[in-house]
This record gives structure tokens, sequence and C-alpha cells, in this order.
């Protein structure tokens, strides 16, 4: 029962841990992204043109 503690108190710190790193990189910028967001409506409805079929020249013969 003792190792339950153990793990539960252990799983506990690495949380809190990944905890202040994701609020540590919050305030310093990590997820600020201005350019995409007035870029995005510009890309979003983007038609994909269609590639055109390759065809397959064969050499005339010459007699």
């Amino acid at each position: 029962m003792s190792v339950i503690y153990i793990l539960l108190s252990i799983s506990i710190i690495v949380a809190v841990i990944f905890f202040i790193a994701f609020i540590y990189a919050v305030k310093n910028g990590q997820y600020d992204d201005s350019y995409t967001p007035s870029v995005r409506m510009l890309f979003d409805d983007e038609l994909v043109k269609e590639q055109p079929k390759k065809t397959i020249i064969k050499p005339k013969k010459t007699n």
C-alpha cells in the first residue's frame, strides 16, 4: 500500500513540474502567433489545381 502513496506523490510532483513549465512557456510568448491568423483566411479555401495527365509520345518510325 505504501507503493501507491509513493507513486501518487511522484506523479503529482511530475504533473506540477509540467504545469509550471507550461505556464513559463506561455508567459515567455512561446505560443504567440500574430502572423498566421491574419493570413489563414487567404489560404483556407484555396482551390486545388488538377495536374494535367501526362501523355506518352511515341516516336515516329522512319523508313
